[in-house]
């Protein structure tokens, strides 16, 4: 299988570019378990989704904890035909092929109550796009079902869901919807931002 994510972070302040790099230095704990590569637009993550989701939530923790208004902006993949098998992206976080719905969605419930803590607030939106054959609805159905159930919802939008919450629940909770739902060897994206220090919530 492959994995990953290419994502890009916008702080809202002229000190972007010290508050972009001191923010990737939150990925060195994660760089022996990841492919990481940076050029000028964005930042390839490759890896396991036990990994890749920790390592997202370290670098926006990192990037809000400035202070700033932050933009961080992902698409993740899993499973993309386009794309070759990496070793490196080996993980049995994957639902089994043969496991119902309603099993899948307790099983990303129970997941939640191992998430760090992190006391920086995310403010994000997602959606989740199941590719291939299959009831792609029934899986995105489902999927909302268990994000109302999450702790983490706070309301659907056009087009997607809107999370909020602590860094840690939320990530946890986008990494369940990333495992749990669609077939496992099959290609699900999603399509995330999320934000901090707005000053539209003041």
């Amino acid at each position: 299988m492959f994995a990953g994510a290419q994502v890009s972070l916008y702080p809202m302040t002229d000190g972007f570019i010290d508050t972009i790099l001191s923010s990737l230095n939150a990925l060195d704990p994660w760089r022996d378990r990841l492919r990481i590569e940076t050029d000028d637009i964005s930042t390839l993550m490759v890896g396991p989704p036990e990994v890749l989701f920790p390592a997202l939530r370290d670098l926006y923790v990192a990037a809000a904890r400035s202070g700033h208004h932050i933009v961080l902006r992902a698409t993740l993949s899993r499973g993309c035909p386009g794309e070759p098998d990496d070793p490196i992206c080996r993980t049995d976080a994957m639902a089994n092929p043969s496991e119902r719905l309603a099993s899948r969605q307790k099983t990303a419930l129970s997941a939640l109550s191992g998430a760090a803590k992190t006391d920086q607030t995310a403010d994000a939106q997602f959606s989740l796009y199941v590719l291939g054959a299959g009831d792609h609805m029934a899986e995105i159905m489902g999927c909302i079902d268990f994000l109302k159930q999450s702790g983490t919802f706070d309301r659907s939008k056009n087009f997607c869901t809107r999370l909020t919450g602590d860094a840690g629940s939320v990530f946890a909770t986008l990494e369940q919807a990333f495992c749990q739902f669609g077939p496992p060897n099959g290609h699900v994206t999603i399509d995330l931002t999320v934000s901090a220090n707005s000053p539209s919530k003041r």
